[in-house]
């Protein structure tokens, strides 16, 4: 997968690849669509993971007699990554230690990935709406605060890797430097070649991220939202994925 920028047209190479090269970069500007770049959270913004993550969450809290959650209890949990998940799980259910902490997040890990796609699909209209994006020639990428690993075996096990020039979860960039850091997002836009970027995501820490790399942000309201969504302070609210096309035109 390809993960820098464009060919270097300096540098010989095959007319086809070259003709491909300058098609790619001149696409948005031919289409006149504002954005080269569109970003995406992955929990809550293209997939609904819940159930797959509540099961996980769950499996932890059982090996240890804890009372288990709905799906939706743990729905606002979710964006953090896998730990601050489980914390808000455990304090939830009586507390823990860091050391207990640490053993049942092994746990949820070894659980979840065993069992990445049990229910996790993708939101209504996202496919419909990747689509429309790539006829744009618009260059796609996915900042996550899932582990790396997971996020690419889950897009994998949907069929949905090959759709984004650059997957970047919340270890890529090493510890501390998940979202809301702007390093996830800053390194999206250099991934994809550079060029004028938006941002879609339904947590705090996706607006966040974007606003300190400079880009606006699109907030989910279907998404696994901590706060109401109008609190998040994104530039513009979806309430599905067929209304991203037109509310990027009007950003």
């Amino acid at each position: 997968m390809a993960t820098g920028g464009w060919l270097d047209m300096t540098v010989p190479c095959h007319p086809l690849l070259a003709n491909s090269s300058m098609r790619r970069q001149r696409g948005a500007r031919m289409t006149g669509f504002p954005f080269p770049i569109v970003g995406f959270d992955l929990d809550g913004t293209l997939l609904d993971t819940s159930g797959d993550l509540a099961a996980a969450t769950n499996h932890a809290l059982a090996s240890i007699g804890r009372p288990t959650l709905s799906v939706e209890q743990v729905k606002p949990m979710i964006g953090g990554g896998a730990r601050h998940m489980l914390a808000q799980g455990m304090a939830a259910t009586g507390g823990c230690s860091e050391e207990e902490l640490a053993v049942l997040h092994r746990r949820l890990l070894d659980y979840y990935e065993a069992n990445l796609t049990v229910h996790t699909r993708p939101y209504p209209h996202v496919l419909e709406a990747l689509d429309a994006l790539a006829a744009r020639d618009v260059r796609l990428a996915v900042v996550t605060n899932k582990l790396e690993h997971l996020a690419r075996q889950v897009l994998g096990q949907l069929d949905l890797t090959e759709r984004f020039v650059t997957i970047i979860g919340g270890d890529t960039m090493g510890p501390g430097n998940g979202k809301p850091s702007r390093q996830p997002i800053d390194a999206m836009v250099a991934r994809c070649g550079g060029g004028r970027a938006a941002f879609v995501g339904d947590s705090i820490y996706d607006i966040q991220a974007a606003h300190a790399a400079g880009l606006p942000a699109v907030a989910c309201r279907f998404g696994f939202l901590m706060q109401p969504v109008e609190e998040l302070g994104a530039e513009a609210i979806i309430d599905g994925f067929d209304d991203l096309i037109p509310t990027l035109e009007r950003l």
